[in-house]
């Protein structure tokens, strides 16, 4: 499996982080004529554990995603923690050593991994050993990263600002990309904003947050155009209604895996090309989408979702 983690604007060549302490420059073979892709690519999920993942669900994780193999992926959207946005552990969230040790790949930022300081939201996410993906925070004074990676953007627009969060500027990053048994997976990451520009509380955080949809509008065309993923996710933690409205509003996403609303949805929800899946809270289930080409063309896809107990 290769991973490759955003850091700066989507371009042909892009960021991968295989450590804290180093970033390379990896470059993506083009794609020619038509892919023949694996059978089936199994797409696991969670949501809102709210610190709620005893070791009997731990072992249930870790079996499921060993059995995918590298014909899938393990996703979480947000809110594995359980702490507040004023207080947090200067050591860090336990349940993210053993999300890392389960075989997570990645996850979104929820309310509850957010923090307004920088010394508080690195400790949150510090023990996290797989990327922690948000497209629609920044830091404060930079401009939206999804702003500099759209089509047409130049240095001149960014006036007084800076043009986009550095690598070093944030503990998350905007998108991952997979390649993984015979797919091209990209996953973005979208969180409910904290604190915005009109808040008053922007005068004391260190980040800032921008509509998750205008986000997506400009950075599903960006990720297409640059990685022509097999598969398109966004992995959110802006609730169903949002969820929603993201799918109707932005064309190009082919799975949205969903979290903050504690939804339960069996077979997941179909919104035109697009299906939107959460499994709940605490744990009490597995989301497991599978996911099948069934065609020439991008976005030839047939998808099953279900739900299993943990």
């Amino acid at each position: 499996m290769t991973l490759q983690v955003g850091g700066g604007a989507p371009e042909k060549v892009c960021f991968a982080r295989p450590s804290r302490q180093r970033s390379i420059f990896i470059a993506l073979p083009p794609r020619i004529g038509m892919i023949v892709l694996p059978a089936v690519f199994t797409l696991l999920h969670t949501n809102d554990f709210h610190n709620h993942l005893r070791d009997a669900q731990a072992g249930s994780l870790r079996a499921r995603r060993q059995a995918v193999g590298a014909a899938g992926l393990l996703l979480d959207a947000g809110d594995a923690v359980a702490s507040g946005n004023i207080t947090f552990r200067a050591e860090g969230e336990p349940i993210l050593d053993t999300m890392t040790q389960i075989g997570y790949d990645a996850m979104t930022v929820g309310n509850r991994e957010f923090h307004f300081s920088r010394a508080g939201f690195e400790a949150k996410l510090s023990r996290a050993g797989f990327p922690v993906l948000c497209g629609n925070v920044r830091a404060a004074g930079t401009l939206p990263f999804a702003e500099t990676a759209s089509p047409g953007f130049t240095p001149g627009q960014a006036k007084k600002k800076k043009l986009a969060s550095a690598p070093t500027e944030l503990p998350v990053r905007p998108y991952a990309l997979w390649e993984t048994g015979g797919w091209r997976v990209v996953a973005f990451g979208l969180t409910v904003p904290m604190i915005t520009e009109r808040m008053l509380a922007r005068r004391v955080s260190a980040y800032v947050f921008d509509d998750p949809l205008a986000t997506a509008r400009r950075l599903v065309p960006a990720l297409r155009e640059c990685f022509a993923p097999d598969l398109l996710i966004a992995l959110t933690h802006i609730g169903i209604k949002q969820d929603r409205a993201l799918a109707e509003a932005v064309p190009g996403i082919d799975l949205i895996v969903g979290g903050h609303t504690h939804e339960t949805l069996p077979d997941g929800e179909r919104n035109g090309a697009t299906l939107i899946v959460q499994t709940g809270a605490f744990g009490h289930s597995l989301g497991v989408v599978e996911i099948e080409r069934t065609g020439e063309q991008a976005r030839d896809l047939r998808m099953i979702a279900r739900l299993e107990p943990l």
